[in-house]
């Protein structure tokens, strides 16, 4: 028997989630994006880690302000990186020991065996993240599924949810 998939129109209640009362469920699913923006924000820290080492080796001085503007803020399709956050530079990092490690290691551009390490751990925890956030957006899709099916059966419950 193959497993029916929920999808967000899904009129199917979740088991997991069927303890959870519906204020429980929204700070669920608010904790869960919330971990999703901090996920997120590291894994584009670790994009601009890739970026300047890229930059870094080849180049033969230190980078300008101009270039480090140019590596930091430009996507490779001509549009700048832009994104709304609500992490903070000192917020911890997540549970991946090589982001901890990568913050406290020095790499010399120009060495290519540095820059290699450097860019193989960067990956890694690149797929670390990647793999994270799917997995938090697995969640988040399933709470916003179980929230419409609540909503479906008590639509006056959804204003408990707009502030007064």
């Amino acid at each position: 028997m193959t497993e029916r998939r929920r999808t967000v129109t899904s009129a199917v209640p979740s088991e997991v989630l069927a303890e959870l009362d519906l204020a429980q469920l929204r700070d669920y699913r608010h904790k869960l994006e919330a971990e999703e923006d901090r996920a997120s924000y590291w894994r584009r820290l670790v994009h601009a880690r890739l970026d300047l080492l890229a930059a870094e080796s080849r180049s033969d001085h230190p980078l300008t302000l101009d270039e480090l503007v140019r590596v930091l803020g430009d996507t490779g399709t001509g549009q700048s990186r832009q994104a709304l956050v609500a992490v903070h530079a000192a917020d911890p990092l997540p549970e991946l020991p090589e982001l901890a490690r990568m913050w406290a290691t020095d790499v010399d551009p120009h060495d290519p065996e540095q820059v290699e390490d450097a860019v193989s751990r960067l990956t890694e925890a690149e797929a670390q993240l990647t793999e994270y956030r799917r997995a938090l957006h697995q969640r988040i899709d399933e709470a916003t599924a179980e929230l419409i099916v609540r909503y479906r059966e008590n639509p006056a419950a959804a204003l408990a949810a707009i502030p007064d």
